[in-house]
């Protein structure tokens, strides 16, 4: 069997139910075709040109006026389109990095960079017992993931938010490539400081995948924003004030951060749906 033949192809009445429109019935509570189901058929239709070549009938077929208004932009375009100067032709690799980070996500990742560059840079100088890496590294991707997925942040969150692989899966994504980029940063200055890796990495993906928990309930910015306020309050001034390793992160405490890592991870998934409305931008 092929891979084609093995792929599950969208029903016949779910594709005319579509291209007549019931999916506003289903908001309206009379029924139609669920949010769910436009989501998935939209993905669908993405990779499968006899789907869409289907849908093209049904749409021919269920609402003739919409075809012929279509038709008749057409015939207006056709006459224009070999004077138009063509779009240059997308680089391969552009389609895959726009799914896994955003522009504005640059800025801040520059900005974890350097801040973890400032850290070694304290370590190196104040001669203090604490360690300013070990301090700001459960907290540097924390903004990163906020700008990964922030209405205030980045222009074209109407138009991803309204995409049918919007959603959980995109999130993980834009996360995965922040820990790459900060974890990377940390692996470097916890060589150059000795601050061991099993010290920061599991506090790191908790508060990570905290954010991710909290930004289903009351937006992904506000989490941000909440966790490391919440850290400098806590642990950060403290610290610094009594020049000691605060005993959240010694090695004793890494059974409590693992529990709060696989808490974070339960409440992500249960609670997938939430990343798919708009308030988890704010």
């Amino acid at each position: 069997m092929s891979v084609e033949d093995a792929v599950e192809h969208p029903s016949e009445r779910l594709i005319g139910r579509y291209a007549r429109g019931d999916s506003d019935d289903a908001e309206k509570g009379r029924g139609g075709v669920t949010h769910d189901e436009v989501w998935a058929l939209e993905a669908h239709l993405e990779s499968c040109a006899e789907c869409r070549a289907r849908l093209s009938a049904a749409t021919r077929h269920a609402t003739p006026a919409v075809t012929a208004l279509v038709d008749g932009v057409w015939a207006g375009l056709t006459p224009q389109l070999p004077a138009v100067a063509p779009m240059p032709r997308r680089r391969r690799w552009a389609l895959p990095l726009a799914s896994w980070a955003s522009p504005a996500m640059v800025p801040w990742l520059c900005m974890t960079v350097l801040v973890t560059l400032i850290a070694v840079l304290l370590d190196s100088l104040s001669g203090q017992e604490v360690s300013f890496v070990l301090l700001l590294a459960p907290v540097l991707p924390v903004f990163g993931v906020a700008a990964s997925w922030a209405r205030g942040l980045d222009p074209a969150y109407e138009l991803i938010a309204g995409t049918p692989r919007a959603g959980l899966q995109l999130v993980l994504r834009r996360t995965t490539s922040v820990l790459l980029v900060v974890i990377s940063a940390l692996l470097v200055a916890g060589w150059l400081t000795g601050a061991g890796v099993a010290r920061w990495l599991l506090p790191c993906l908790a508060f990570t995948t905290g954010a991710l928990a909290l930004g289903g309930l009351i937006g992904v910015t506000r989490a941000a924003i909440g966790l490391v306020a919440a850290w400098a309050a806590v642990i950060v001034a403290p610290t610094v004030g009594v020049s000691g390793t605060p005993v959240a992160l010694r090695a004793d405490a890494l059974p409590v951060w693992g529990a709060v890592f696989a808490l974070g991870v339960v409440v992500v998934i249960v609670r997938r749906g939430a990343y798919t409305l708009l308030g988890v931008h704010r």
